[in-house]
């Protein structure tokens, strides 16, 4: 323990409050709160005999440590909670990922939007999530739009409607088509949709559909009329599955593939969704802490709380987290463990969900390592190599009758690719009539001259073209030092596999998982070249048309290049545009402006 940390833990008062600990960089990487700060801090740091692993490690870092009281035990809560999602402390249990989790926006306008964000701030609007798929928050916003006519258009400043209008999917405020009233009647049931609360707008819709027909309205009530149609057919599709009320079951799983909590929506008596959310830095805890990490970090963000949360087991401080939600929905939130019934069921059914989530990831996890670490050694197995190659580089030369030759090197670590890593090269000593083989040791020659003293160096080295270009890349590879590299050819057909001092391919199995990988490498490989090679054939192409032009030399035509990056955008210029340049002038600029609208181009 530091002097620093002895000091603090003397001045530590018997009163609740938040505890922060710090690295030696000064880095928050725990946050944890305590109804009484001098014994919780201090628990830490006493025999360690009863510590969990992932405790001792914590206490081995802590440099520093902070403290912040608070007047209740609620409020040391609510400042954890805020403090964890902001400094996300490494040793703290959270949501993984859970800043990038998307929302639906409601804007707060005479005339509001809906659409998906990731970012939440205080601008008055309404926000539904948190949602762990956009794809499900787009297929959302299709139903919304399908249901209601809402305007999708940034301004309002339209003269006339534009053609959402016409196919009858917006109402044209922009134009005066709806009156805000109108519209903030189909907002409040947008909102009441994405609550849950399916029952309460068929009520409103039937209401409005009657108020239209009494009025005379008929178009407006058989708009009304078509939107209760499709409303009724989804509630058709929910299940009633406990007897009225709003309610959330929580459901908690844990496995080698991880932690994960599915969550079921229940809104007035109906199975409304789920979602299901993966946790992190939660090995060594117990399903006590985790399910209370979870339900402080989900709730503090959620945009609705229901009246009841039906957790799987007790947790130490159920009462509290009852207590903290209802001052944060301003109503009583009750936090119960169901022993039978319905709602047994439905806490059975979210944790039996967030097993299978768990068992797919598993699955998943399988599939990638066959498909990246599993398929390297399998084709290091097939080449007799005395391990499976880490790194894998593979070169590809890209060229039309020999001009604009290049070259690509593609690298893969542990079966996946390393963008990183990746070089071209565009060839200096190869001109004119195309040589491939000549290209290919100019290119090897530049990678591995100094690879031995500069690194780093390769496991695999794949030549893309068969036994000559292998035969061409091996002595230049060889003299570079590179002796115990293993160094093969990949044929154009078939990928066979051509190795050094055998005349006989390798012929790698057919829907193996070493043939997919090498396939993908080749593809790479080809990709890269490819694309440098027509980023270069673009540039010399704007510079064979910029060189009919009078007073466009060199310097300026890489000016309007590096200005514009295209042929087309330097023709759509204005002459005032093209003067803007660097190293251009007016009557420069007006011969560019006058050649491209003179020469059909």
């Amino acid at each position: 323990m530091s002097a620093v940390v002895e000091e603090k833990l003397a001045l530590l008062p018997d009163k609740p409050g938040v505890y922060l600990m710090k690295d030696n960089k000064g880095r928050i990487i725990y946050v944890g709160k305590a109804i009484n700060l001098k014994n919780r801090v201090r628990s830490y740091f006493q025999s360690s005999r009863n510590h969990a692993p992932k405790v001792l490690a914590l206490v081995a870092r802590i440099a520093d440590l902070e403290y912040i009281i608070t007047a209740s035990e609620i409020e040391a809560l609510i400042l954890e909670c805020n403090l964890i999602k902001k400094h996300r402390p490494k040793y703290n249990i959270s949501l993984r990922d859970d800043k990038t989790y998307p929302y639906i926006k409601v804007t707060y306008e005479d005339y509001p939007r809906v659409y998906a964000t990731r970012k939440v701030v205080k601008d008055g609007a309404r926000y539904f999530g948190p949602y762990t798929s956009a794809g499900a928050v787009h297929e959302t916003l299709r139903l919304l739009k399908t249901l209601f006519p809402l305007r999708s258009c940034r301004k309002l400043d339209a003269k006339r409607p534009c053609l959402e209008h016409h196919i009858k999917r917006c109402l044209a405020p922009c134009a005066g088509k709806i009156d805000q009233a109108t519209y903030g009647e189909m907002i409040k049931a947008v909102g009441l949709f994405l609550e849950g609360r399916s029952d309460a707008v068929v009520k409103n819709l039937r209401r409005r559909m009657a108020e239209a027909a009494e009025e005379l309205a008929f178009e407006q009530a058989a708009r009304l009329r078509d939107q209760l149609t499709a409303v009724e057919k989804i509630i058709e599709k929910q299940n009633i599955v406990t007897g009225s009320g709003d309610q959330d079951a929580v459901g908690l799983a844990r496995s080698a593939a991880g932690i994960c909590a599915q969550v079921f929506f229940i809104r007035s008596g109906k199975m409304v969704g789920r979602d299901h959310f993966m946790l992190s830095g939660g090995e060594d805890e117990t399903d006590q802490n985790i399910l209370e990490a979870f339900v402080k970090q989900y709730y503090s963000k959620a945009a609705f709380i229901p009246r009841e949360i039906l957790l799987p087991f007790d947790v130490a401080e159920q009462q509290l987290l009852s207590d903290w939600l209802s001052t944060v929905k301003g109503g009583r939130v009750q936090v119960e463990t169901p022993k039978r019934g319905t709602k047994k069921d439905l806490v059975n059914m979210a944790a039996g969900n967030a097993a299978n989530v768990l068992q797919e990831q598993a699955v998943r996890q399988d599939s990638d390592f066959d498909k990246t670490t599993g398929a390297a050694a399998e084709l290091g197995q097939y080449l007799g190599l005395p391990a499976a190659p880490d790194r894998i580089e593979c070169f590809d030369i890209s060229h039309i009758q020999g001009s604009e030759t290049v070259a690509s090197m593609v690298v893969f670590e542990g079966g996946q690719p390393n963008k990183n890593e990746y070089r071209r090269y565009k060839l200096k000593t190869v001109e004119g009539k195309p040589d491939d083989f000549k290209s290919m040791e100019e290119v090897v020659g530049r990678r591995y001259r100094e690879a031995l003293e500069k690194g780093p160096v390769p496991d695999l080295i794949i030549i893309d073209g068969g036994k000559g270009q292998l035969s061409s890349a091996l002595p230049v590879i060889r003299a570079a030092g590179l002796s115990e590299v293993t160094v093969v050819g990949l044929a154009k057909e078939f990928e066979h596999i051509f190795r050094e001092g055998s005349s006989e391919p390798v012929i790698l199995p057919r829907h193996s998982q070493s043939l997919y990988l090498v396939q993908r490498i080749r593809d790479e490989a080809h990709r890269f070249a490819i694309t440098y090679h027509r980023n270069l054939r673009s540039k010399r192409n704007l510079v064979s048309v910029l060189d009919h032009i009078p007073g466009i030399g060199p310097k300026r035509r890489k000016a309007l290049w590096d200005h514009f990056g295209s042929l087309a955008k330097i023709k759509a210029a204005e002459v005032a545009e093209l003067a803007k340049v660097d190293g251009m002038s007016n009557p420069a600029a007006e011969a560019v402006y006058n050649f491209f609208r003179n020469k059909k181009i």
